[in-house]
């Protein structure tokens, strides 16, 4: 699809990936919406960018459904989705002091699976209802995994299974939204530099990057931005998740 004039949803567009996506995406000529927590930086990044911002949390069914409808009413339809709402947990299957905290695990799949999933029901559902191109294509998702997703470390069991998850529905969702001519995609960044990355001291973030085969370095948010709108462009990826990673496979710690 060309982006130009095309209407795109990001979610946790506020900061990191997201960010990166919705600014680069709006420099192609998308109309944007970001869709974030009230407390984030969505709102400021929205209206730097002429777009649109809809408060919501991912896991609310209500909150979700009226962002969507919003953004829909605002920019003429939706026809992009790039889901980068997210949080990062650890905790050992069995600590110190006990088993791990159950509601930490929930919170974990809820927001990055269940939420996930919650978006694409939303916004496929806006995308059903576009013209189709000379391609028939109406819409296009993308998702964000992890490289946790298939080398999960000591202490990411939460997170490890909600990115898993996110992975495991690409191709069948895939397949649900093909005769509606939606595409939906993965993609499983490495070490990124997010703000949970940059909060660490330098030679922590140095340590991290020389992990990685090549480039030597951490990941910049642009380079997740550049894939996802190379994934847009090109109608003949579907179903499919994309190692973003230089070459990195993580170690047990």
């Amino acid at each position: 699809m060309d982006i130009n004039g095309l209407s795109a949803i990001v979610t946790g567009g506020g900061s990191g990936l997201g960010e990166a996506t919705a600014r680069e995406l709006n420099a192609q000529g998308a109309k944007v919406a970001i869709l974030d927590l009230g407390s984030s930086n969505g709102a400021e990044v929205a209206a730097s960018l002429g777009g649109l911002f809809t408060e919501a949390d991912v896991t609310s069914d209500e909150q979700v459904t009226q962002a969507v409808a919003d953004a829909a009413a605002a920019h003429g339809g939706v026809h992009i989705l790039i889901n980068c709402a997210g949080i990062a947990t650890a905790e050992r299957t069995v600590g110190r002091e006990g088993p791990a905290d159950l509601a930490l695990f929930t919170r974990t799949v809820n927001i990055n699976l269940i939420g996930t999933f919650n978006a694409i029901r939303v916004a496929a559902t806006e995308m059903v209802k576009n013209d189709p191109t000379e391609d028939g294509e109406r819409g296009v998702i993308i998702n964000t995994a992890s490289v946790a997703a298939f080398e999960g470390q000591i202490g990411q069991a939460a997170y490890s299974a909600s990115k898993g998850g996110v992975v495991g529905m690409t191709l069948p969702i895939a397949r649900d939204l093909a005769r509606n001519g939606v595409r939906n995609n993965t993609i499983a960044p490495g070490l990124f530099l997010t703000p949970m990355l940059l909060g660490l001291p330098d030679e922590a973030r140095e340590a991290l990057g020389n992990i990685t085969p090549f480039p030597t370095r951490l990941g910049k948010p642009e380079e997740y931005a550049q894939l996802a709108c190379s994934i847009i462009e090109n109608p003949m990826i579907n179903g499919e998740t994309i190692r973003l990673d230089g070459a990195l496979r993580l170690a047990p710690r």
